[in-house]
């Protein structure tokens, strides 16, 4: 029998972070894709001890077209994309499955950060200025950029962290997958806004929340993370424009999105 479920992860000297967030179980209608992009620690003999499937590329492809690898060849119904920092609560499955099923579109569980607080992987229209005011500081802020889902509660935003989307099969191969012009960085937003355009939904899902350890690179200053991410940025903003300044524009390129972007699903609770 297929598997229900395929979980796609992308590792780049991942060893201790696998270690870390995977050594639980996994329930037997669920697969463990892992590709490697390169390591040169333990990531892939630690993957397969875990007992995942490892594809190896030998070299770094990049963020989105390692999970387009790991899509090519997965078997289940339901996919799930998840970060290595990303500990998995497998009894919530049946839930997502539900959401996905409902909404037909792209879907994540709320995020929590290690300490067990609420962590924002909903988020509001990408503006420029909100990405800057986001990186400059990690307080909240009351603009709609960062949006959270309540226990019981379900939130369509604009955009995923691309942390955990999960969605069905059918779902992803008919968008095409990650956008491989982007390597790192954006990606997340730009496969976001693709589903709302295809008339598909991106749902913030509060029945279940699953750790993030968010170990991100630009949070301290090492100069390639950096220019990946100003690589990326100016990719996302020559293909989305209209979000480099906001106003109407935002609402008539991105209708669907941006009516939706906050609100409580009619379903939840």
């Amino acid at each position: 029998m297929p598997p229900t479920w395929s979980f796609i992860t992308v590792t780049y000297n991942s060893a201790r972070t696998l270690r870390r967030f995977w050594e639980r179980e996994r329930p037997a209608d669920v697969e463990w894709i892992v590709v490697d992009n390169g390591s040169t620690d333990e990531s892939v003999t630690t993957a397969e001890s875990l007992g995942a499937r490892v594809i190896r590329i030998g070299g770094n492809i990049g963020f989105s077209a390692a999970n387009n690898r790991g899509l090519e060849v997965a078997e289940g119904r339901y996919i799930g994309f998840a970060n290595p920092d990303v500990a998995v609560d497998w009894a919530t499955l049946s839930d997502l499955q539900k959401t996905i099923d409902e909404t037909r579109g792209l879907v994540s569980p709320q995020l929590l950060n290690s300490d067990g607080s609420l962590q924002p992987n909903g988020r509001g229209a990408p503006l420029l200025a909100h990405k800057v005011l986001n990186r400059l500081s990690r307080q909240p802020r009351k603009n709609g950029y960062q949006v959270l889902a309540a226990a019981g509660e379900r939130r369509d935003v604009f955009w995923l962290i691309g942390a955990v989307i999960l969605g069905s099969a059918d779902t992803l191969r008919s968008l095409g997958g990650w956008n491989e012009r982007f390597f790192l960085y954006y990606e997340d937003k730009d496969i976001c806004i693709r589903a709302w355009r295809n008339e598909l939904s991106v749902t913030l899902d509060g029945r279940a929340r699953w750790t993030h350890g968010w170990a991100r690179e630009t949070t301290t200053f090492k100069i390639m993370p950096w220019v990946r991410e100003f690589r990326s940025m100016a990719t996302f903003y020559s293909l989305y424009p209209e979000l480099l300044f906001g106003g109407r524009a935002v609402s008539r390129k991105h209708p669907r999105a941006a009516m939706a972007s906050g609100r409580l699903s009619a379903s939840s609770g």
